[in-house]
């Protein structure tokens, strides 16, 4: 994975010596709020969702997690408890590392705590981005954008997350996401093609909204 792959091979068999894999069936939760931290937790296999329940008990899409990609990072560093819920999308597989062990080897290896930090960097600024959206453009600006960046110039995308995640992400409601995939179809932008598929059909269009 990313976060080790500047390691020779004997560094990596001491990375292997402190993890603990672990399993996790479709909808099994790996931590929830409040839960205390203290590891990082790599994905191997499968895919992991992380959310947020408002106060009203609304569920809030935060990202979804693929394989090579770890989260718990914050716990790492903080006293404080997990403020989200971490699940598994579908049969994952993942590996635990304890913090404390962490550290010392981020100490030794100090391109892991860069590359920790790289992570950390850009999750902020995609925290900072979607803040931006949702509070300067409009929803067919947003959904617009999300599906250009979606496509990264194909002309088809297979979504990885639900509908719902999705509108959830995008700071909008999963019936007003729906509307406007309908209208962006009727618009001949797009095409849908199941809960999954969308195909882009007017790429230029897309661009005027946005």
């Amino acid at each position: 994975m990313p976060l080790f792959k500047s390691l020779s091979h004997d560094e990596m068999m001491e990375i292997a010596s402190i993890t603990e894999p672990r399993t996790f069936k479709k909808g099994e939760v790996i931590y929830g709020e409040g839960d205390t931290g203290g590891k990082l937790y790599i994905l191997h296999t499968g895919g992991v969702k992380i959310s947020r329940l408002s106060a009203d008990g609304k569920e809030q899409f935060i990202r979804a997690i693929g394989p090579g990609e770890f989260m718990g990072e914050l716990s790492l560093f903080s006293s404080l408890p997990f403020t989200d819920d971490a699940a598994a999308l579908e049969n994952s597989t993942m590996c635990f590392i304890d913090g404390e062990k962490l550290k010392l080897l981020m100490s030794k290896y100090i391109s892991i705590a860069f590359k920790v930090m790289d992570e950390l960097s850009k999750r902020l600024e995609r925290a900072e981005n979607l803040i931006k959206e949702i509070s300067l453009n409009s929803v067919e600006e947003r959904l617009a954008r999300v599906l250009l960046d979606l496509s990264d110039g194909e002309k088809e995308i297979v979504l990885t997350m639900t509908r719902g995640n999705l509108a959830s992400q995008l700071g909008m409601s999963q019936e007003t996401l729906s509307r406007k995939l309908s209208f962006f179809q009727e618009e001949g932008l797009i095409s849908l093609k199941g809960h999954k598929r969308i195909r882009i059909e007017n790429r230029e269009g897309l661009l005027k909204i946005i």
